[in-house]
């Protein structure tokens, strides 16, 4: 078994490290680790059974729909809306572009459940404003690449969908419940970490918006933001599942998109083909994440891990610091949702046998690598983030620093303050 083991670990890290992408080097690995103990046929046979297996479920059909619903919002008008009226709301005060960033990231993350969509379309519409009024470059992409995560966590999520499957089947009601206190306070510490800045280089407060500016751009944006009511309303309701709200978005979205009239065919084409292409990457990096965690549970990796860190302490506190920890360190160089699907099953039992709620763990864990998604080498957002900019990684590390340093504490607080995560899905139990 150790041998297994070593094998499947070594032979991933290395293939990450000569540049194999992700999904190749899950899959690759697996295979590799299996060889050793199984013939070749039945280990080719198991891993594409697993693969297939794994996508054999109703609930990841949503995955596909809030794709493109995301892509349908970010070409479709819905996030200069947002903006305008973040900008009407808040944009008078000191430095406000840097709130407007983060509340629009917030508003369009939510309702496109989508860091990369988020960071994409806020950061280039934003971008050129903030030059124009002398802001740094530097500090605008990394408030834009931090704020762009609060929408995995902020409903409806995708990898809040993939960690529902991972764990067995934790209501993704209670789930896209739990995120939104925990969502918003990432937002609020990382608005507050932007009035230390704004106060450092003492920038001056903006022009004031009349109430008609604020009343016709919130009436303009109303029924983007009507969106996040229909989806989640609908799910916390019973009226349909998550899958069902996915196909709903879409519908809401296309129509919105027709009224504003910022999408012609030729668009729609590209939405289309852009959609595709996202979903098979995801789809695929689920598959091959399915397959390493079946061959994990064949090599009895959870139960040596859960023994290994119960061994160290049975202190709830101090397992979930560890985990958190080794958490952090694996969202440096993996993606959020093989993460999920990988590590899940390896953590969930061991935090649960401590009476860790998995709703609440959930939140932790989506928290933890969405920290990843903003470090080098592998994080996408940051990339994004950076190319939108026109900047360097280089540059930017230097003002994410603080803002990491705000997301860990934030995400220290969900870990040792349940209620955070518990408190909207009790009150709607």
């Amino acid at each position: 078994m150790i041998i297994e083991i070593l094998i499947l670990v070594i032979s991933f890290i290395i293939l990450l490290s000569i540049g194999v992408p992700v999904a190749w080097s899950i899959g690759i690995s697996c295979l590799a680790a299996l060889l050793v103990s199984v013939d070749s046929l039945a280990t080719f046979t198991t891993v594409a059974q697993r693969m297939a297996t794994g996508l054999d479920s109703f609930s990841l059909l949503a995955i596909p729909f809030f794709i493109l619903a995301g892509q349908i919002m970010n070409q479709g008008g819905i996030a200069k809306r947002l903006i305008s009226f973040a900008k009407a709301l808040i944009g008078s005060l000191p430095g406000g572009l840097i709130y407007v960033n983060v509340i629009a990231s917030m508003l369009f993350g939510a309702i496109s459940g989508s860091a990369v969509a988020a960071a994409s379309a806020i950061g280039g519409i934003l971008g050129p404003h903030m030059e124009r009024e002398n802001y740094s470059k530097e500090f605008g992409a990394a408030i834009n690449v931090t704020s762009s995560t609060t929408g995995l966590i902020i409903p409806p999520s995708n990898v809040l969908i993939v960690y529902s499957l991972a764990s067995g089947g934790v209501s993704i009601a209670s789930l896209f419940l739990a995120g939104y206190i925990p969502g918003i306070l990432m937002g609020l510490a990382l608005m507050l970490m932007g009035t230390v800045w704004i106060r450092k280089k003492k920038y001056p407060a903006g022009e004031r918006s009349t109430l008609k500016l604020i009343s016709s751009t919130f009436l303009v944006a109303l029924p983007s933001l009507l969106l996040l009511v229909i989806v989640i309303g609908g799910i916390v309701l019973g009226v349909f599942t998550a899958t069902e709200a996915s196909g709903i978005a879409v519908l809401y979205t296309l129509i919105l998109a027709t009224i504003y009239k910022e999408i012609n065919l030729k668009k729609l084409y590209n939405i289309f083909l852009s959609s595709i292409g996202t979903t098979a990457i995801v789809l695929l990096l689920i598959a091959t994440s399915m397959s390493m965690s079946w061959v994990m549970s064949f090599e009895n990796i959870p139960q040596t891990v859960s023994e290994l860190l119960l061994g160290l302490s049975e202190n709830k506190y101090v397992i979930l610091l560890i985990i958190n920890l080794l958490l952090l360190f694996v969202g440096t160089f993996m993606d959020i949702t093989p993460a999920v699907l990988i590590f899940t099953p390896i953590f969930l039992p061991v935090v649960e046998n401590l009476g860790v709620d998995p709703v609440h763990f959930g939140m932790i864990m989506v928290m933890n690598l969405c920290v990843g998604l903003c470090t080098p080498p592998v994080g996408s957002v940051l990339f994004i983030g950076v190319g939108v900019a026109k900047t360097s990684i280089q540059k930017v590390i230097k003002p994410l620093l603080p803002l990491y340093v705000v997301m860990f504490i934030v995400l220290l607080m969900i870990t040792f303050i349940p209620g955070i995560s518990l408190w909207l899905p009790k009150l709607f139990e």
